[in-house]
């Protein structure tokens, strides 16, 4: 029972966190670290991204069905398509090679500890820049600049990094406005995430046991109605507020996280 409780909590973490520049996979970590929570081979902090997935495969639908409709005849369609897919193979290639060294050295509570923290004062310092906004629609990004979101979203391999903080930040970088990069984050966790849960489900399928698959269920569920929150009132408000809230939020966990190790560890 203990052990279901905790993997509601950490389903309930996951999804109010995924789309949100803080760190899901750094927010699991730290809180199955003091939670004493052990999942096999780091699987389940992975396998329950599936419910976010979910999550904004629903509140996206009739969206992704007109593109998907209109690939046949519209070009604008096509090449949205086009820049996702080619804005998710740097993630593809390079989490595939690297696979074994980030789950076996980078998932370390030290390290997410200060990614956090690191993270949340480059949110601070982008946040208040005055850049130039040449892209306010997600869809219609320059090909290129879909490419090099897609490498600087390979940051957030080291967890603690945010998959959705880094894409932002490199597309309002590269000239988005804040709501039109925080809507391609969106857009490309459908695919990396996807990828993330199959790879890592393929590779370790053979391992899970009946308990490990009944709190990654459990979990999912949780994650699910969470993301469903978060997707749902995310974009308005980094439109109307910005960023400042979860660079903050970071920074305190981080911070908390590097005491608690330092008492308890």
């Amino acid at each position: 029972m203990q052990n279901l409780f905790e993997a509601i909590v950490l389903g309930i973490v996951e999804g109010l966190t995924e789309f949100l520049p803080v760190s899901s996979t750094g927010h699991l970590l730290l809180l199955g670290h003091f939670l004493g929570f052990e999942s096999n081979g780091k699987t389940f902090e992975v396998l329950i991204q599936l419910g976010a997935i979910l999550a904004i495969l629903l509140v996206y639908f009739r969206r992704l069905l007109d593109i998907a409709l209109r690939l046949r005849t519209d070009p604008a369609a096509r090449r949205f398509v086009v820049g996702v897919l080619v804005a998710f193979l740097p993630a593809a290639v390079i989490g595939a090679l690297l696979h074994g060294f980030i789950k076996g050295v980078l998932f370390n509570p030290f390290l997410v500890c200060c990614a956090l923290i690191a993270g949340g004062l480059v949110l601070l310092v982008v946040d208040e820049l005055e850049l130039e906004v040449k892209h306010t629609d997600a869809t219609t990004f320059p090909l290129p600049m879909y490419l090099k979101i897609g490498f600087i979203q390979c940051l957030a391999m080291i967890p603690g990094v945010s998959r959705s903080g880094s894409t932002i930040v490199g597309a309002m970088l590269l000239g988005a406005s804040k709501r039109a990069a925080a809507e391609f984050s969106f857009f490309l966790a459908m695919p990396t995430m996807a990828g993330a849960f199959a790879y890592d489900l393929l590779k370790n399928y053979k391992n899970l046991t009946f308990d490990d698959t009944m709190l990654i269920v459990v979990g999912f569920v949780a994650a699910f109605f969470a993301a469903l929150l978060v997707v749902k009132t995310f974009l308005d408000y980094v439109s109307r507020r910005g960023f400042a809230l979860f660079a903050w939020w970071r920074i305190i966990v981080g911070a908390a996280g590097l005491a608690g190790l330092w008492v308890f560890g």
